[in-house]
């Protein structure tokens, strides 16, 4: 079973890295894109666990390891 996990900044913290790219986009004429946020992505290869136990898991390892729950937030999707 696989796992991949989306981690982004909240809505209400600021992102400076994805206003950089949004200023290089823009200046690339890229004009029609109106905002940038950037994020991590985690792929997990789980092994032995049902799918109940894969969804635990896997929660349990973006809240303590893969996010900083102050500013960012995360979703996951699973492939069995």
């Amino acid at each position: 079973m696989k796992a991949r996990v989306y981690v982004t900044l909240k809505k209400t913290v600021l992102d400076p890295q994805g206003q950089t790219i949004h200023r290089a986009l823009a200046g690339l004429g890229y004009k029609s894109i109106k905002e940038v946020r950037q994020g991590k992505v985690f792929d997990l290869k789980l092994d032995g666990l049902s799918p109940d136990q894969a969804r635990q898991q896997v929660e349990q390892v973006a809240r303590d390891v893969l996010t900083n729950p102050v500013v960012e937030e995360f979703r996951y999707e699973l492939d069995e």
